[in-house]
């Protein structure tokens, strides 16, 4: 029971990291593809090319710690984590930022840990008491609440938008991702999950992006806010992700996500010189007790545990 315990407890803190590299992602995206106005790189090469940059350094890793291939049920998930985190997300959400501002787009991501804690119940079974969906849910109304408070007061303003279709579909896209991805950690490893989801897109992604190459000037922001997606939101970050889903339970450490907006928000303080306010400590106090709360109301009932990872039986012979 302690050894589980400290599985959680280190599945937690390992969720908490990867949300903190995951936390710079939509101002990096934005300094990436720019605005509708001043257009940078283009939402598709961003998509491809930091899968394709984080792919050449999975193949490096796979290569150098002879990683073995993975089973053959292990492919279906390894492809539904590969159409989530490396495609769709990123995608739906470099065309919505060149719409709307990532402080807007920050409102509807809020949602992503409630929507995975979802996805995780449906998808591996994991179980909760009514206890802990009322902390996710407060949680992820806590952090809507200040990201709309803060988009009015920097002037943003805040209405419904097309492009947040876009984001919801964002949203769904990698709460699949996530959850598949964690599915088959146990076995392969969070650093292999993602080598292997980045590695098996490069026939696509790594020609994709030369033929997408930007012809005009780019500022050299916009390469940094690449690099950055490319080797830290789509590579490094899931090295801590994945394994914390697989240890703390996906279900439980899926709400660590909640504490993204403040995570961005504190990078800004050294990046970008931006102020701390008293509103901001106390939304952040608050959300990291709805987290704190829910872990403690995660564990499902006598006799209910998650079910484990099935792999799907293979056809018989002809």
């Amino acid at each position: 029971m302690s050894i589980k315990i400290k599985d959680e407890t280190l599945g937690m803190w390992l969720g908490v990291l990867g949300v903190a590299f995951f936390a710079v992602t939509l101002p990096m995206t934005r300094l990436a593809t720019g605005t509708a106005e001043a257009p940078q790189l283009s939402p598709w090469f961003v998509t491809l090319g930091r899968a394709a940059l984080a792919g050449v350094l999975s193949v490096i890793f796979l290569v150098a710690t002879r990683s073995p291939r993975p089973a053959p049920h292990h492919w279906k998930p390894l492809g539904l984590a590969l159409l989530g985190n490396a495609v769709g997300y990123p995608l739906l959400l470099g065309y919505a930022l060149r719409v709307v501002t990532a402080s807007h787009a920050a409102v509807i991501t809020a949602l992503l840990p409630l929507v995975s804690a979802m996805v995780a119940a449906w998808v591996l079974h994991q179980r909760a008491r009514l206890g802990f969906w009322i902390c996710a849910v407060v949680g992820s109304l806590l952090v809507v609440v200040f990201s709309v408070l803060r988009a009015q007061q920097h002037g943003h303003g805040f209405g419904l938008e097309w492009a947040d279709l876009l984001l919801v579909g964002a949203v769904i896209a990698a709460s699949f991702g996530y959850i598949y991805g964690s599915q088959v950690t146990p076995a392969l490893g969070a650093e292999r999950v993602i080598c292997w989801v980045c590695a098996m897109a490069l026939p696509v992604t790594l020609p994709a992006t030369f033929a997408l190459w930007p012809q005009q000037p780019v500022a050299a922001s916009a390469w940094a806010g690449f690099v950055y997606v490319g080797v830290f939101s789509m590579w490094i970050g899931f090295f801590a992700w994945y394994r914390g889903l697989a240890l703390g339970g996906a279900l439980r450490v899926s709400q660590t996500q909640l504490l993204q907006p403040f995570l961005s928000i504190l990078a800004s303080i050294p990046l970008l010189g931006e102020p701390l306010d008293v509103v901001t400590l106390g939304f952040a106090a608050a959300v990291v007790a709805t987290v704190v709360a829910g872990k403690r109301l995660s564990q499902p009932s006598a006799g209910r545990q998650p079910a484990p990872f099935k792999p799907a039986p293979e056809a018989p012979a002809p």
